[in-house]
């Protein structure tokens, strides 16, 4: 995001508030920064190149060779190996950066409630977890907000239940259920092979989810909120009331399930203004039910953050995991050894 041009288009001069001036930008290529000396706080690098390295197997062989000092989103099939490398340094944190399967709840078949609950109970989270995210995962409860968060509500776990998805694709009159799910890799690194997984579980419920495998150039304007079901991936807000505002309120521009829960938006609007903790934290764990019982969107699991650095890059005790890189603050917070 950033200021626009005038012209429709975005202006990657920047604002200039940070600690780093921009002295060269190219989209999906890269940028230069360099410090601004004036800056009211200390930084421990005089500049910083951030390179898009999009192949994870090229990312790797760049922090291997020493290209780069340090990389987002290590591969995770071979991260226990990259940890063995005595000159580079893996860090993973549990964070609320979630994936979700939203469906648009004002379009059938997903406007009625039981055949969401039947594509629901027929997912296979910790199959999914073990998997895809090679165990760098917490489970997900069809609702977005993490054990790692403020105001978790410990709800009952969503179990996969082939049986329970069959009764409710009975009630809805929906056995044989046929629908389409979009998916690329755009979304995150083996989205589109979780969407296979995800289908041939949901086989078992006799449910046939046909996986279109879309183009990654352009996923998040042609495909993400204009396509019914699709796969996406979401950083974590630092409240329920920024993650709920954003995509599940009935009204934001984000509600990529087109969501529309009376009960939920007046909880929603009452919660801003309470200054009860106790009420407060009762208010959130309902939403988070009403989200994981009537809401549109399979929330499977919650990514970890793993990325590498090599050994002679330094942070401190305490790391963010809401975003990539000690909550995309590591060229501010890191240094040299």
């Amino acid at each position: 995001m950033g200021p626009s041009d005038g012209e429709g288009n975005v202006d990657w001069s920047g604002d200039g508030t940070g600690p780093y001036k921009i002295v060269q930008h190219d989209p999906g290529v890269g940028s230069r920064l360099e410090r601004h000396e004036g800056y009211q706080k200390d930084t421990w690098f005089d500049s910083v190149e951030l390179t898009v390295i999009n192949d994870a197997n090229a990312r790797q062989a760049a922090i291997q060779t020493s290209q780069v000092d340090a990389i987002s989103e290590a591969e995770l099939k071979t991260a226990k190996f990259l940890a063995k490398d005595p000159n580079i340094e893996v860090d993973e944190l549990p964070s609320g950066a979630h994936v979700t399967l939203p469906m648009f709840c004002d379009q059938a078949p997903f406007d009625n409630l039981d055949v969401r609950l039947a594509l629901k109970y027929a997912c296979n989270r910790q199959q999914l977890i073990d998997q895809i995210a090679i165990g760098h995962a917490t489970i997900g409860n069809d609702h977005p907000i993490s054990n790692t968060l403020p105001y978790w509500a410990d709800l009952p776990q969503r179990e996969h239940d082939p049986d329970k998805a069959k009764h409710h694709l009975k009630k809805a009159d929906a056995e044989g259920l046929s629908i389409s799910l979009s998916a690329s890799d755009a979304a995150f690194g083996g989205a589109v092979d979780m969407c296979v997984l995800y289908a041939e579980q949901a086989r078992e419920a006799g449910i046939d989810i046909k996986v279109v495998r879309e183009p990654t150039d352009g996923y998040w304007s042609n495909v993400w909120l204009k396509k019914s079901f699709c796969v996406v991936a979401w950083g974590a807000r630092p409240t329920p009331d920024v993650m709920f505002s954003l995509a599940y309120k009935d009204d934001a521009a984000w509600n990529e399930s087109h969501w529309n829960n009376a009960t939920f938006n007046k909880i929603l609007r009452e919660a801003k203004a309470e200054l009860n903790q106790t009420k407060r934290t009762e208010m959130y764990r309902d939403m988070q039910m009403l989200c994981r019982d009537d809401g549109g969107t399979v929330v499977p699991f919650f990514r970890n953050r793993v990325f590498a650095r090599r050994s002679n890059v330094m942070h401190g005790p305490n790391m963010a995991g809401n975003w990539e890189m000690d909550v995309a603050r590591s060229y501010q917070r890191w240094w040299f050894a």
